[in-house]
């Protein structure tokens, strides 16, 4: 049986990825290491328990200690490192946590894990040469494009946020342990993800909470920001194709083929709840959008082109916009008790 630790696995697309993984491979044991900040629930991995092959470690990927323990007492084989600091907000009004965990804390798992499979640079220890590393990242580290254009996997660097510069410096330690000590290293840039258990704190669920509880929904600047938006569990697929693809060294953008500006998010959201839940009054929830001040060095545009993973792997988001939306909608209307 091989042994893998998921870090960040009670997050947003961690909880998603872990039921995913331990529905479709019950010859993996999965070790699910989180440390339940704020982002973190336990709820999210409701059923996970039942599992003969999980277990849940409540801890944090900085503390050395306690990753030089797992590695030793589980024999991990294999690390799907999901764990980071992720809100851009926060990471304008507190950088220091995200360079902390998204920056030492990778370094903290690479280096672990490099003592627990090699002897020395490029010697790996018996039983140890197809150990692999998948570190997930974002489309943020790319910066902010014009009109046109795509982000490809050869895209320069250019964050913008500290949060990004995080995330960025994150992936290049990655692809510096595949180059200087032979670790089997994966990374993957997604663009947006949406869908059941994100945060309340992140764009859709924010929409959907505050105009069903009657208050302003905010958004930022003039509303024109795109994004592209991809459904957790076609995220989840692309991470399996590539976690088992062999492809080490290299780098996949996921993306949803799905762009859409803030403004075009909230009224469509808006439109949907105006349908599914009416007002008593009988006005839209489209009257409840404000825009507010801009956030500081607020990119424009997001894109990806996911063509790289299509022609390797085979891989493309199932779920439309549509779908996903729906979906994503039906949760958060459960949650909030409508």
């Amino acid at each position: 049986m091989k042994n893998i630790l998921i870090t960040g696995g009670a997050g947003f697309i961690g909880s998603n990825f872990v039921l995913y993984f331990l529905n479709k491979y019950p010859n993996y044991h999965i070790f699910n290491l989180d440390s339940l900040t704020y982002a973190g629930n336990l709820e999210n991995l409701a059923g996970a328990e039942h599992y003969r092959n999980y277990t849940f470690i409540h801890g944090d990927i900085c503390n050395k200690d306690l990753i030089y323990d797992i590695f030793t007492q589980y024999e991990i084989d294999a690390v799907i490192h999901l764990a980071a600091e992720s809100h851009v907000d926060n990471s304008i009004t507190n950088p220091s946590a995200f360079i902390h965990t998204n920056v030492f804390g990778t370094f903290n798992l690479l280096h672990t894990a490099y003592l627990h499979w090699f002897h020395s640079p490029h010697t790996p220890k018996e039983g140890r040469k197809h150990c692999v590393f998948h570190h997930i990242s974002t489309d943020e580290v790319f910066g902010s494009l014009g009109i046109e254009g795509y982000f490809s996997e050869s895209t320069p660097y250019a964050p913008n946020s500290p949060y990004s510069a995080s995330k960025a410096s994150s992936d290049m330690l990655v692809r510096a342990y595949f180059h200087t000590y032979g670790l089997n290293t994966l990374i993957t840039n997604c663009s947006n993800n949406y869908g059941p258990k994100q945060h309340d704190e992140k764009f859709i669920p924010t929409i959907i909470r505050n105009a069903l509880q009657g208050k302003q929904i905010p958004i930022y600047g003039d509303g024109k920001n795109v994004r592209d938006w991809l459904y957790v569990a076609d995220h989840c697929r692309a991470l399996d194709m590539v976690f088992h693809s062999q492809y080490y060294g290299e780098t996949f953008n996921i993306g949803g083929n799905c762009e859409y500006s803030n403004i075009q998010i909230a009224k469509q959201i808006c439109t949907l709840l105006d349908s599914l839940v009416p007002q008593a009054n009988g006005v839209t929830y489209q009257k409840q959008i404000t825009f507010v001040q801009d956030r500081a060095g607020h990119d424009r545009r997001y894109a990806i082109d996911s063509s790289k993973i299509f022609k390797k792997l085979g891989w493309k988001p199932i779920e439309s916009f549509e779908s996903g939306l729906e979906k994503t909608l039906k949760y958060y209307m459960e949650r909030y008790c409508v």
